[in-house]
């Protein structure tokens, strides 16, 4: 029975809003027999030909597709194709990579519908978000890094591509993921293999016929479809020069152990439990919609969704019982129905996991809330769940749930909330609501976050880096440091050499009594010398082996004493960027009282001339200026997407950081790995030479003369690889710089998956430290410190 207009004005009741897609299903039909792999350019038959995986519409259950599953030959082939179309590729000009970016961009935009409709039946999110968010985006994200193509040669001078790129993509935004991949990596002149998610590879592959019609060379995007052993044989293979993963967290550790020592580069874009904070002045039916953007988004699905409502305490109860009221009013249905609020789960498996982990989280004490609305009974859906009386111990705070949950806990504190926000392993978003704009951008400060959104949430753009702290991951996607995700220096290492003394070479010690009152320096741990806990020393010879002093053998005991000193020195990342200058300018005031006896310590430990050994002191305390220079002007950015939101790219340090040290050039390489972390505030536990560990005992006391706060720099003495490997393993170390051998960098970086510290290692490769190239400079400083995007709204 028809309804007249004038009664649905009466009712207000809801009527569907159905999407065409019999187009999109035509495209379908038009593959029978399933989609084969796109390598070097062609449609090539997987060498299984048996072996496929369907892909279902999760709102019906209904098959759409078969993918090939991509085998060890046919990734060779793949990579094969990339390393054949890198040759080329690499050596076309910026402006000639960048028409080819801003075909990619005009094509998207030409076919935005259809990918939307496509995404959509694939993914199972609603089509107003894939039309109006996902798309565009994508689209944004060639225009934007065809700019950076161009823009290549004056902008990023110094700097080349990498190669092969292997990229691992999830299913929850399948062509965004694929752009923000593929994107910056082909700008900066590199190839790529991609892997799309099993469940949802429809829009790659529907991409792939673009690269044909855009003309991209052959080779440059290659697309294999597969299940999680594809993944895996892409991320080992040789001639992969990095990997970048967007994923979940334990995934991400097994790549991270599977690169170890490989000389891959490699971006993690993990897991997340990101925080909402609502303050009581803050305009609660824009938080309620807030709420709904971040957690009901793409029915959660999303690594950045604001899961854990925290909210102050005077005003808690008044929004709670607006977001039922927002709720018992939402509408879940089919993702091609323009009016509803929420899509379908995109798998059955993973809503068995949503209901699972809420059942957990009521028998550890939740309270569980649904709405009283219409849910399908067909397809894969999960209704809009409010989880309350939530403590941080229960499964719904810690785990990530990845679906349409939101847990609500109370504060009191501005204190109180940053603890609670920061209670977590994961650190990749927050989202701060409060009219107090002092009061937001304080606690902005405060999160452990790598993007925080004012008074809004989940905002995007190409030209805003993305990514996280702790366990959510490492590396940026989008802007300039997403850029060098994807390039390398063209000079970061001298072309052959060692910065280790191989034991084997090193003169037997000559521990004939030498009349002298005997001194073992203590460890420097929390600005206090410090005996080291096992009772032990090393003899320490000088260049002839004759025996000149002994240090403290370090121990396990020992680290953990100086990490912890290191954690409670927080004091030192609040200061200002000024105040950390001038302890750096005066370091390097005291060292230069003390030039003389430092050269003559270097000429009889190295072997060095009285003017080599000077210069080496000259190049120390310049290094020093040069990084107090630093300490002020490594300056973040101020971003201008194109929306009414201005984002402030903030330099932050790591947090607490492990410095394993070379032998070569012992006094300047040693100052060269502290003095930038010094520069950007974090503190640091650091392992000297093992061959001249008299160096830095010799320097600790310049430190005590220098002001330097107790803690920020921690000195342990001992062997190199076995005080190494407990900074590896060390859970409360941010990250850990280490310059040693090559079996020792894959020691280092397999070790520090376990809590994914960030790491920079030298393979076994040799630096001039000398060098203004190689010794200092904005690459040092990058890698102590991670970019805060921190987003703000204006307008009414």
């Amino acid at each position: 029975m028809s309804t007249k207009v004038a009664e649905i004005f009466e009712t207000m009741a809801y009527g569907p809003a159905p999407e065409q897609s019999d187009y999109v299903q035509e495209w379908l039909d038009g593959h029978p027999d399933g989609f084969d792999l796109f390598i070097g350019g062609k449609w090539v038959a997987p060498e299984d030909k048996k072996k496929t995986i369907e892909s279902r519409d999760p709102a019906t259950g209904k098959p759409l597709a078969r993918f090939s599953i991509a085998g060890k030959a046919d990734v060779d082939k793949a990579v094969e194709a990339a390393q054949k179309g890198f040759a080329k590729w690499s050596r076309l000009s910026g402006h000639q990579r960048a028409r080819h970016l801003y075909a990619l961009a005009r094509l998207i935009q030409k076919n935005s519908r259809f990918l939307s409709v496509l995404e959509s039946m694939d993914n199972g999110k609603p089509i107003r978000e894939t039309r109006d968010l996902d798309i565009p985006l994508a689209s944004r994200h060639f225009y934007h890094h065809a700019g950076w193509a161009q823009l290549m040669d004056s902008e990023l001078a110094g700097y080349e591509p990498l190669g092969v790129v292997g990229q691992v993509i999830p299913w929850n935004f399948p062509l965004l993921m694929m752009a923000w991949k593929i994107a910056p990596a082909i700008a900066a002149g590199n190839c790529v293999v991609l892997k799309p998610a099993e469940y949802t590879s429809l829009t790659a592959l529907y991409f792939a016929e673009m690269c044909r019609e855009a003309g991209l060379p052959d080779g440059v995007v290659n697309i294999i479809t597969g299940a999680g052993d594809t993944g895996e044989m892409l991320v080992r293979h040789e001639a992969v020069t990095k990997i970048a993963f967007t994923g979940s967290t334990d995934v991400g550790r097994l790549i991270r152990k599977a690169t170890a020592g490989t000389g891959k580069k490699l971006t993690l874009e993990l897991g997340g439990k990101s925080p909402f904070l609502v303050f009581d002045d803050a305009d609660l039916d824009s938080t309620v919609e807030g709420l709904v953007d971040a957690i009901w988004f793409n029915q959660g699905q999303v690594c950045c969704a604001g899961s854990r409502l925290l909210v102050e305490e005077g005003v808690a109860d008044r929004l709670i019982e607006k977001v039922k009221h927002r709720l018992n009013h939402f509408r879940l249905g089919s993702p091609l129905d323009k009016a509803v609020d929420m899509g379908a789960i995109v798998d059955p498996v993973q809503r068995d996991r949503i209901d699972s982990l809420v059942n957990q989280s009521v028998t550890e004490g939740a309270v569980k809330w649904q709405p009283d609305v219409s849910c399908p009974t067909e397809g894969c859906y999960y209704l809009p769940t409010l989880l309350t009386d939530v403590s941080p111990a229960n499964v719904a705070a810690r785990e990530e749930i990845f679906g349409p949950v939101l847990t609500v806990t109370t504060f009191r504190t501005l204190a109180e909330a940053t603890e609670l926000a920061n209670n977590s392993r994961y650190g990749l978003s927050a989202s701060v609501w409060s009219e107090n704009i002092n009061r937001a951008l304080e606690i902005a400060g405060m999160v452990k976050a790598g993007v925080v959104w004012i008074n809004c949430t989940n905002q995007f753009d190409a030209a805003c880096g993305f990514g996280g702290y702790r366990e959510s991951g490492f590396g940026r996607e989008g802007g300039r440091e997403g850029m060098f995700e994807y390039l390398k220096r063209s000079d970061e290492w001298r072309k052959s050499g060692s910065d280790i003394i191989d034991k084997a070479k090193l003169p037997e010690i000559s521990t004939k009594h030498v009349d002298v009152i005997d001194r073992t320096p203590k460890n420097y741990i929390g600005g206090k010398q410090k005996r080291p806990d096992g009772g032990n020393s090393l003899a320490v010879a000088g260049h002839d082996g004759k025996f000149v002093g002994r240090v403290g053998d370090g121990n396990r005991k020992d680290i953990r004493d100086a990490v912890e000193a290191a954690f409670k020195a927080e004091g030192w990342s609040k200061a200002t960027a000024h105040n950390r200058a001038q302890i750096l300018y005066y370091i390097a005031e005291n060292l230069s009282i003390r030039e003389e006896e430092f050269a003559r310590r270097l000429s009889l430990l190295t072997g060095a001339s009285a003017k080599a050994a000077k210069a080496e002191v000259d190049a120390s305390i310049a290094r020093l200026f040069s990084y107090g220079a630093w300490a002020d002007k490594f300056d973040g950015l101020v971003h201008t997407p194109p929306m009414r939101n201005i984002a402030l790219a903030m330099n932050e340090p790591l947090g607490v950081m492990g410095v394993v040290c070379p032998d070569t050039a012992p006094l300047l390489s040693f100052i060269s790995l502290i003095a930038p972390h010094l520069a950007m505030g974090n503190r640091s536990v650091v392992i000297p030479s093992q061959r001249y560990p008299l160096i830095a005992t010799d320097f600790y006391q310049v430190l005590e003369t220098s002001d330097v706060p107790g803690g920020a720099i921690n000195i342990v003495t001992g062997d190199r690889e076995g005080l190494a490997k407990v900074l590896a393993q060390h859970d409360q170390l941010d990250g850990i710089w280490y310059f040693g051998s090559a079996e020792g960098s894959e020691m280092v970086e397999r070790l520090s998956a376990d809590n994914l510290k960030r790491t920079w290692v030298n393979n076994g490769k040799a630096r001039d430290w000398a060098s203004s190239n190689q010794g200092e400079g904005r690459q040092f400083l990058r890698e102590a410190t991670q970019v805060k995007n921190v987003w703000l709204p204006y307008g009414d």
